[in-house]
């Protein structure tokens, strides 16, 4: 082993990853799938009002982007991720195959799998309830809306399209109407 660290990202870690890196590439991880089940009290919401953050379910599979890590690099990264994904614990740790796209190779990866067990675990929650939620809530980072569309608008970029966060985003960048 080189000692590289690779890191995968499903949400704000595709467009806004926040440590160095040799590079980034599409990869898919197998096992889990890209969900808006973790309450944000932080970043895109607060204790009273929060918002909704991705994580990884079980089942399925999620497209997301690789990055890979220095060797020299790696403790700090690993700390910085760990300042910013764990703030509650809310996830869990995991190395997890990644299969990279450019050659097909598999990777193991740091991943930060939801914790169904876990207080600020969403679950599933109705698209209904998603919007309501992802419209009014703001936290440290901004609003909850711009989480959500900068998100899709990088799977766009890379050519996934997820059908539920697709038809989410239309509705966040319709006007609001009032009564």
């Amino acid at each position: 082993m080189d000692g590289t660290l690779w890191v995968f990202g499903y949400g704000s870690l595709m467009w806004n990853p926040g440590f160095a890196h040799l590079r980034a590439e599409k990869a898919v991880l197998h096992g889990a799938h890209r969900a808006l089940c973790i309450y944000s009290t932080h970043y895109r919401g607060t204790p009273d009002k929060p918002g909704l953050v991705f994580g990884l379910k079980a089942g399925g599979s999620c497209v997301g982007m690789a990055f890979e890590v220095a060797a020299a690099d790696r403790e700090a990264v690993i700390a910085y991720l760990r300042a910013r994904e764990q703030i509650s614990m809310v996830y869990r740790e995991e190395m997890r195959p990644v299969r990279l796209a450019s050659d097909g190779r598999t990777v193991r990866a740091l991943a930060y799998i939801a914790e169904p067990g876990h207080s600020q675990y969403a679950g599933a929650l109705s698209a209904e309830r998603v919007h309501a939620i992802v419209t009014t809530s703001r936290g440290e980072a901004g609003p909850n809306s711009d989480y959500v569309l900068s998100t899709v608008e990088h799977l766009a970029a890379l050519g996934i399209n997820d059908r539920p966060l697709s038809q989410l985003a239309a509705g966040l960048r319709q006007p609001v109407r009032s009564p």
